[in-house]
């Protein structure tokens, strides 16, 4: 295995990781941002009342989202494994 491999190899990893991640983290942030502009219009200033409406709108995007990110992280995982031979023996 050369270094272009383990190079290529680490990029999908983490190209995967965002893709995987991103669903979730982009609900949160715009949640997030939300309940953070209508504490500044109410002067309401209490943590819970950011991360309670945060963390429901993460679970039920995670729900929704499940399906498709098993699916890809299993079709990364099969490519992944079934081409360990090859790039062992540096094709």
């Amino acid at each position: 295995m050369d270094a272009q491999t383990t190079i290529d190899l680490t990029r999908q990893a983490m190209t995967m990781c965002l893709i995987i991640g991103a669903p979730v983290l982009i609900v949160g942030m715009v949640v997030g941002l939300l309940i953070g502009f209508l504490q500044a219009l109410t002067q309401v200033q209490d943590q819970t009342v950011s991360f309670v409406p945060k963390i429901l709108a993460m679970a039920v995007t995670l729900a929704f989202t499940l399906p498709w990110l098993f699916q890809k992280l299993a079709s990364y995982s099969i490519e992944l494994f079934s081409h360990i031979p090859d790039r062992i023996a540096g094709g």
